[in-house]
């Protein structure tokens, strides 16, 4: 087996005599904004983060007492402690040997480390629980809206919501066209790269359960650290890479098994205290244990909408037009709020202002700002301060807004899919365009923009290059489709007033 394992990558810090516990912690975070977490890091840790060739994902290394922070980071979607990471795993062609030698990785594993940050997270979490339960739940976060009944209080407990399933794996390739909601391998659609992808979290387990529904008595001193609790775990399997004999089921499956014999855990697909992760892309294999139930990108957001963008996204488009204090910034077509409500809690010295055509948009956003200024108010009621942001129901191409007056419009422009269509976005792109020059400070003023249709947008920005330059594209994914990121600089040329570009 030695030969299988390849090179081992840092695993977390090793314990010397006294020293303090430290982590390697893995974050998921939107594909493309991989620097941009990296930097946030760097700034509010202190730690340098390596960029995983597996896209959407960084490292980095932090002593354990700096978890809490770590949870606060607004750029990380899932967090797990990295147990061990090979950089170029070398598995066996034959199926039985490449299960057998995953199957023997569990037992040479340095578990101990990652189990008590696992500890010490799980301490943290529920300290959070305590303090939620002195603050009760209030009656807007469980109200259902009256446009429709079609978005309620989001469910805080749903780890597996279709959204999560879609959005975690889906930064395997930039160019692939994985269907990663079935579970199966899916063959991309690339053409140039046949990459194979599996994301299993469901069928996996079942196996796993069946596998291991033998003897299941605390005693491994690996266990509970001491607990008479038996601990509850599922595995899940990311897998990636056309070289791989087996699927990411069986991977799971005989991964599992290896873990339930080792520790003489039980295995539960729903309700389990561990999760254990096995992330296979190519030659590298990283094994973590979450320490997140559900993504962090859901903080928010409490009211839903058919296209919500996650705030984990909305921080990338606003950090990257560089927010100065004082700034005056815009989401014109602002949908649940996602982003604004996102700049008001990182950037409070600056100004946000969101409006939307729809009044349901409205709606929905005006409640999540409710929710966020309660969550303010239950954090500390002394110093309890209302948000820098207002919302208004407003015409994208006729904004009540003065000349020149705005700084930054960061918004996340229709896709054409589930809301408008590509045809409409053909007269929308550009008469929006001329709209946010207009609003913007020449020469200083900033626009970040989201959208799937790059064709319609880039023919858009021809038409109005005089007041918009492109300086900066970044590739994303957004629930599977394959989007971008503009930074456009407003140029010093005066844009027209009223209605003379039609």
């Amino acid at each position: 087996m030695a030969e299988a394992a390849g090179d081992a990558g840092p695993g977390p810090a090793a314990a010397q005599e006294g020293a303090e516990l430290a982590a390697v912690i893995g974050a998921t975070v939107p594909t493309g904004f991989e620097q941009t977490a990296a930097e946030e890091v760097q700034e509010k840790l202190g730690s340098a983060s390596r960029i995983s060739r597996d896209r959407g994902k960084i490292y980095f290394e932090v002593p354990a007492r700096s978890l809490s922070q770590v949870h606060r980071l607004r750029s990380v979607d899932n967090l797990f402690v990295v147990v061990q990471e090979f950089k170029d795993y070398q598995f066996k062609e034959n199926k039985e040997d490449a299960l057998k030698d995953l199957e023997d990785l569990v037992k040479k594993l340095p578990w101990t480390d990652p189990l008590k940050v696992w500890e010490l997270n799980n301490s943290l979490k529920k300290k959070k629980t305590k303090r939620k339960k002195h603050n009760p739940q209030s009656p807007a976060s469980r109200e259902k809206l009256s446009d429709g009944g079609e978005e309620g209080g989001a469910d805080q407990n749903n780890t597996h919501d279709p959204e999560d399933c879609a959005q975690t794996p889906v930064s395997v390739e930039p160019t692939g066209g994985q269907d990663t909601e079935n579970p199966q391998g899916v063959t991309s659609r690339n053409g140039v790269e046949e990459e194979e992808e599996d994301n299993e979290q469901s069928g996996v387990k079942a196996e796993v359960q069946a596998s291991s529904e033998s003897g299941t008595k605390a005693g491994d001193a690996h266990a509970g650290e001491g607990e008479a609790k038996v601990l509850r775990f599922r595995v899940t399997c990311n897998r990636a890479g056309d070289k791989h004999s087996f699927t990411s089921n069986e991977a799971a499956r005989d991964f599992g098994g290896a873990v339930q014999e080792h520790f003489q855990w039980k295995a539960d697909m729903t309700n389990f205290d561990v999760e254990v992760l096995l992330n296979i892309h190519n030659n590298e294999v990283v094994v973590g244990i979450a320490l997140t139930e559900e993504s962090l990108h859901r903080r928010n957001i409490t009211h839903f909408g058919p296209t919500t963008l996650r705030s984990t996204l909305a921080y990338g488009m606003l950090r990257l037009c560089d927010p100065q204090p004082t700034d005056i910034i815009v989401d014109p077509m602002c949908g649940t709020g996602a982003i604004p409500i996102e700049g008001a809690a990182e950037w409070p010295y600056c100004y946000h202002i969101a409006g939307d055509n729809s009044p349901q948009a409205v709606k929905r956003a005006a409640n999540n700002i409710c929710s966020l200024l309660r969550k303010n108010e239950s954090k500390d009621s002394s110093t309890a301060l209302g948000v820098p942001l207002d919302i208004i129901q407003w015409d994208i191409c006729n904004l009540p807004l003065r000349t020149g007056s705005v700084d930054i419009v960061v918004t996340d422009m229709p896709f054409g899919k589930r809301i408008g269509s590509k045809k409409k976005n053909w007269d929308l792109y550009p008469a929006c365009l001329m709209e946010m020059g207009r609003i913007c400070t020449p020469g200083t003023g900033r626009a970040v923009l989201l959208t799937q249709d790059k064709k319609c947008f880039a023919k858009a920005l021809s038409r109005v290059g005089h007041i918009w330059r492109r300086a900066q594209t970044v590739w994303v994914n957004v629930g599977g489709l394959h989007a971008a990121v503009y930074l456009l600089r407003r140029t010093w040329e005066r844009a027209e007033e009223g209605k003379s570009f039609w």
